[in-house]
């Protein structure tokens, strides 16, 4: 299944690329999302919780790290963007949802890539020429 190399054209796109992960995904899932501001990190993750049966609404949880949201899975989403350090992400309990038994989402994942377990999928999301074209990479393992 991976690697996936993908072309999005729209958001909606970028969602879907993110369902067709949905079905594979197990508790203890971790999916380490790089890319620069405005690459599409959030639509991704809102595409991957839509897929697993999440109602609720998903943002970019920034005040409080980590959102957690129930779907056929547990689903947390957490953003990393504020951190300066992993120590920082160990105080607020990252490693408990890395190796918990739901689907965990991390945005800006570089900044704690020390915790991330060595099975965990890297989603690299890049901006196209496009306004709304975007280039997905999936991996697993190391980062892209």
């Amino acid at each position: 299944m991976l690697p996936i190399h993908l072309i999005s054209h729209s958001p909606e796109e970028t969602r879907r690329a993110a369902a067709r992960l949905a079905p594979a995904l197990r508790p203890g899932t971790v999916l380490a999302l790089h890319g620069d501001l405005g690459a599409g990190k959030t639509c991704f993750i809102q595409g991957l919780a839509e897929a697993l049966g999440v109602t609720a609404t998903v943002s970019s949880p920034t005040y409080t790290l980590i959102g957690e949201y129930q779907g056929r899975l547990p689903f947390y989403h957490a953003d990393l963007y504020r951190l300066e350090e992993a120590e920082q992400a160990v105080r607020a309990g990252l490693d408990e949802y890395l190796h918990g038994n739901g689907v965990t989402a991390v945005e800006w994942a570089e900044r704690a890539a020390c915790l991330l377990p060595a099975h965990t999928i890297h989603v690299r999301l890049r901006a196209g020429e496009q306004p709304d074209e975007r280039f997905i990479e999936i991996s697993e393992g190391d980062p892209p």
